[in-house]
């Protein structure tokens, strides 16, 4: 990631219950995060927020925060820091988090899934990626088998069925094959009415 300062992301929460870890190699960044469970509407800044600002991060952190802060004082917490250059800092799944660059920065993230956070990233996974879920567990075959126990024994515990992704492969060939072979007949059935059309005709000529 490169950016320059006063630049940064705004308030979320990291995709599909995915933990994630953001080293800085150059420059330093202002973080601020919130523990899974406080509410989204206060997160972001929904009750402070005034008409015509905007919620870029360089706003919500001079602006959105400090009232938030006066609003919401005692009640929810709140964890800012600054992140120093070389330092890495972690981001637990489900944590909200909004991240300002303090000068021009550079840095290295990535996202991920562990042993501990699998049945949350999971149960995500398998609603909003299905085709992604289906090979991800066919390589935990593969490879983890350990853990595609583990997320087999969550679909069970859940009562979810999946379809098997060489199930899914083979499936989907035989749809697109169908497919096929509805749209080569449409295109026959189509040529042929045309070429009927123009039989008539000629013979309405020899007639005159």
């Amino acid at each position: 990631l490169v950016g320059p300062k006063r630049s940064g992301s705004c308030v979320h929460i990291d995709p599909l219950g995915t933990a994630a870890w953001n080293t800085s190699i150059r420059g330093r960044k202002r973080w601020v995060l919130f523990p899974p469970g406080t509410p989204k509407h206060i997160v972001k800044g929904k009750s402070v927020i005034r008409d015509g600002e905007d919620d870029e991060a360089i706003n919500y952190f001079v602006d959105l925060l400090p009232r938030m802060r006066r609003r919401y004082a005692g009640r929810i917490r709140i964890i800012d820091f600054i992140q120093q250059e070389g330092e890495t800092v972690f981001v637990p799944e489900g944590w909200w988090h909004a991240v300002l660059n303090l000068d021009d920065t550079m840095a290295v993230t990535q996202n991920f899934c562990s042993s501990v956070n699998l049945p949350v990233a999971w149960r995500k996974c398998r609603v909003e990626r299905k085709k992604m879920a289906r090979k991800w567990l066919y390589k935990l075959d593969e490879t983890r088998p350990d853990l595609a126990r583990v997320v087999r024994d969550v679909n069970a515990e859940d009562g979810f069925p999946m379809e098997e992704y060489l199930d899914y492969k083979k499936r989907r060939r035989e749809e697109k094959r169908e497919k096929k072979l509805k749209k080569k007949a449409k295109k026959r059935s189509r040529e042929g009415r045309e070429g009927g059309d123009g039989d008539e005709e000629q013979q309405q000529q020899l007639i005159r």
